[in-house]
């Protein structure tokens, strides 16, 4: 571990804020001081090798795999749609296995299709939480800012908690209860324990007005914390949940178009600095002293 990530650690990046190869990816965030790295399936399987060779170039990386995204529209279904569902999560869980990842991050439902019997939903986030249980994998479900049923964590954690599977958490995203301007209060009733991914991002203006300009800022236009005008709240989501004990992954998820256009480095950077903004300001860690970075290095 170097000094410049040892005060950052539990700190990642997500391979979507990034254009170019998986192999040139891997490479910026790990140049850039990051230990982690948040996974895309469309990295693995689109690699011109084949999905294998993009196994191996990310446990050859150095670089931990905080999860493995996204397994979308999969609770609520019947017939046809829940059995081409459950192939398609079977194939995920084993990607995340191979990778060596221990989370698979599911987003609520979007589907028409789906039931909106909260009941219903925790069933199947219970079902597939069990066939991830074989694979050593927490499934962690989030609720998309604009998902039909399921849209904010507050009724996320209610689905997880009637649920009630062992290895079933609750995955964050600051963007989302941004967006839905969810009290930041109600993260109080979490369980520490059962939060098993965050994810954390920015963006530009201070509301997003109805479900489609959701989906639109989400995938276009996020920044990383500390850059858009939603600083005070980042502040105020991390320290919350540090206070609640979370001692979990962070992980930066940041989808914007204009940095799909501009060198991997010089988006690495722009995560690295956030990434001290967040752990030296925010979180008011220390770099480590020389001496007891050598003895994580012995550890």
């Amino acid at each position: 571990m170097s000094q410049l990530n040892a005060n950052f650690a539990d700190i990642g990046m997500d391979t979507i804020s990034l254009a170019g190869t998986l192999e040139a990816k891997l490479k910026a965030v790990r140049a850039a001081g990051f230990s982690q790295i948040m996974l895309n399936a469309r990295d693995i399987v689109s690699h011109e090798q084949g999905h294998e060779a993009a196994i191996q170039l990310v446990r050859a990386s150095g670089l931990r795999v905080t999860g493995f995204q996204v397994l979308r529209d999969f609770e609520g279904l019947s017939g046809k749609l829940q059995e081409y569902k459950l192939d398609i999560a079977k194939s995920m869980l084993e990607m995340c296995h191979a990778l060596g990842a221990k989370v698979l991050l599911v987003c609520s439902s979007t589907s028409t299709h789906a039931s909106e019997d909260l009941d219903v939903i925790a069933r199947d986030l219970r079902k597939l939480a069990m066939l991830a249980v074989p694979l050593g994998i927490k499934v962690a479900y989030e609720g998309l800012s604009w998902g039909r049923t399921i849209n904010e964590y507050t009724t996320a954690w209610d689905v997880v908690c009637r649920a009630d599977a062992p290895n079933l958490g609750i995955g964050m995203d600051s963007y989302h209860a941004f967006a839905t301007e969810t009290s930041l209060e109600s993260l109080d009733i979490l369980d520490p324990s059962k939060i098993f991914l965050v994810q954390l991002s920015d963006f530009m203006w201070q509301t997003v007005n109805s479900p489609e300009e959701r989906k639109t800022t989400a995938r276009t236009f996020r920044v990383f914390p500390g850059e858009g005008v939603h600083s005070q709240q980042v502040a105020e989501f991390v320290t919350r949940l540090d206070a609640l004990g979370y001692n979990g992954d962070y992980s930066f998820e940041v989808f914007n178009d204009d940095y799909q256009q501009i060198p991997l480095a010089v988006v690495a950077e722009r995560a690295r600095k956030s990434a001290l903004w967040l752990s030296e300001e925010i979180l008011q860690r220390s770099i480590p002293m020389p001496n007891k970075l050598t003895l994580m290095r012995a550890l």
